[in-house]
């Protein structure tokens, strides 16, 4: 398990990479419009799968939502 801030929230996870930490969210790595941060930086969505996260990273997670 390691601690991030995950959006704002600090959080215990046992995910290793940006990949595994939105699966155990329940996010599709594959949906469209998903971005994805560490520490200030954009990553790559190619990238996701060996981006390895440590303990204190900051996530930040962008999704667009519906409304108006």
């Amino acid at each position: 398990m390691i601690r991030l801030t995950i959006n704002g929230v600090e959080e215990e996870v046992a995910a290793a990479t940006i990949d595994q930490l939105l699966a155990a969210r329940g996010i599709d790595p594959g949906a469209r419009f998903l971005a994805v941060a560490v520490n200030g930086a954009v990553v790559r969505r190619t990238d996701w799968p060996a981006a390895a996260l440590n303990t204190d990273d900051v996530i930040e997670i962008v999704r667009p939502l519906q409304g108006g």
